[in-house]
């Protein structure tokens, strides 16, 4: 009798907890933007170095095709890369800020096929940029390290 209680017990605990976490999130890709969502950091590192560690990072992390640095206009910009009913682009810019930082402007473009054509959606977080710009931060360095 004890043991039926016990299983009853955890039943319910975890039938509460798999609730709760179901209710809480949004559901993957289903908030529609109008605009893309920028995320901004900056490094102390200088444009050119950062523009080629995004690159690495777009490169690394497959968030887009044909990866293109413009030095010019001190932008790093993917084509978009197609999955299945998911279309996803890339796209930094890269800010001077002083002789030893830069601010970085960066955009992941996540639109979704529909019957009235592509719709934008919102795929990534603050959280999964905060990741992204940690990443980038990390091949900063590398870069860094290969200049003599």
């Amino acid at each position: 009798m004890k043991s039926k209680t016990y299983t009853f017990f955890l039943l319910a605990v975890l039938f509460i907890v798999v609730m709760n976490a179901v209710s809480c999130g949004t559901k993957f890709g289903q908030i529609i933007i109008a605009k893309p969502d920028e995320y901004r950091h900056t490094y102390e590192a200088k444009e050119k170095v950062t523009l080629r560690a995004i690159a690495q990072v777009f490169k690394d992390k497959v968030m887009g095709s044909n990866i293109k640095i413009d030095r010019e206009n001190k932008r790093v910009e993917t084509d978009y890369i197609i999955q299945g009913e998911w279309r996803t682009k890339s796209v930094a810019t890269v800010k001077k800020i002083n002789w030893k930082e830069s601010e970085v402007v960066l955009s992941v473009i996540t639109e979704k096929k529909t019957d009235n054509g592509w719709e934008m959606r919102r795929l990534l977080e603050k959280e999964q940029y905060a990741s992204l710009f940690d990443t980038i931060e990390l091949k900063i360095y590398e870069e860094m390290s290969k200049i003599e």
